[in-house]
């Protein structure tokens, strides 16, 4: 089932609402591309979606919880990935220590 909270998450001048999955990332991804919501809008375990694509979520069937569920519900799907446990992937001249491009 995919779910989201109601927007009130500002930033960049919107409000934007989570939308998640209880069943898999690769639901959410499925049902997030047929909202029309970019990839870049994936933040580990959810999407941002802004306050205009809401109705359109509720209409595809996203059921409205609360936002305190969201995290309830991606914990009891064992799908919740915290920002602590998950820090950034470095850039490539992070790892490599110059700033020129790591080739693989």
């Amino acid at each position: 089932m995919i779910y989201l909270d109601r927007p009130s998450w500002p930033g960049r001048g919107r409000l934007w609402s989570h939308l998640i999955s209880d069943v898999s990332l690769a639901e959410l991804h499925v049902f997030a591309e047929l909202l029309g919501a970019p990839r870049k809008g994936f933040d580990r375990d959810h999407y941002d979606i802004p306050a205009e694509r809401f109705p359109m979520a509720v209409w595809l069937g996203a059921r409205v919880v609360s936002s305190r569920d969201i995290v309830s519900l991606l914990r009891a799907a064992n799908l919740r990935r915290p920002k602590h446990l998950n820090p950034p992937r470095p850039r490539p001249h992070e790892v490599s220590g110059t700033d020129a491009p790591v080739r693989g």
